[in-house]
């Protein structure tokens, strides 16, 4: 049991492509490798890939939203 609501086990944690995430936040590729290495989005490294849980990109979603009007 997580010791936090928070924390997910890593076994039922969904993983997304760098083309999935960027396709998701509709943006280049490009933007998000920019947002992986600038440390504004968590990934980890498989091989030579990377790997961004879903949850993460929600999140990022969710504290960039802004109320323009």
């Amino acid at each position: 049991m997580p010791s936090e609501p928070s924390e997910i086990p890593l076994a039922e944690v969904q993983f997304l492509t760098v083309a999935e995430v960027a396709a998701m936040m509709r943006v280049s590729k490009m933007t998000v490798y920019r947002l992986v290495h600038g440390g504004d989005l968590p990934a980890a490294r498989v091989g030579r890939s990377f790997r961004v849980p879903k949850r993460a990109v929600e999140d990022y979603l969710r504290s960039a939203y802004f109320d323009a009007g």
